[in-house]
């Protein structure tokens, strides 16, 4: 038989060094009001935060949470994300920001919840998702 063998499931949460990391590294600058970018794609989530000027302040991604694979698309991995900044940004004085959502992946709104929940007010969120007007030439049709 043998001992039993007690298996942890891998990449499950955040992994808890690198988010201990990722708050050690702030900003030095007090801002009240910011733009938080979020660009979000079928594969990994992307948040930015930056000053009224466009000047990033602090970003992070599902990826270097420690999510891998799938799982960096998932809006939980984006709500980690989400959480991270909003935790940094109240650490620099951040009182509200204007959200900007770029893209079509499932970690749209997630992060701008974790922003909100941390009490940060969002003031607008605006989608810039691009959008073809007529897209590429068609290919040609299959002749049989």
């Amino acid at each position: 038989m043998g001992k039993k063998r007690i298996v942890k499931k891998a990449g499950s949460s955040v992994d808890q060094g690198l988010k201990a990391r990722a708050l050690a590294r702030s900003s030095k600058r007090k801002v009240a009001h910011g733009v938080l970018n979020v660009q979000s794609t079928y594969n990994n989530t992307i948040v930015t935060l930056t000053d009224a000027e466009g000047k990033v302040l602090m970003w992070s991604s599902s990826g270097s949470l420690g999510f891998a694979g799938a799982k960096k698309g998932t809006p939980f991995a984006a709500a980690k994300i989400g959480e991270l900044i909003a935790e940094k940004a109240q650490m620099i004085g951040l009182k509200s920001v204007d959200a900007v959502v770029k893209g079509v992946g499932s970690g749209r709104e997630a992060p701008i919840r974790s922003f909100i929940a941390k009490g940060i007010e969002i003031s607008s969120i605006r989608d810039v998702t691009p959008v073809p007007h007529n897209g590429p030439r068609a290919k040609k049709p299959r002749r049989i």
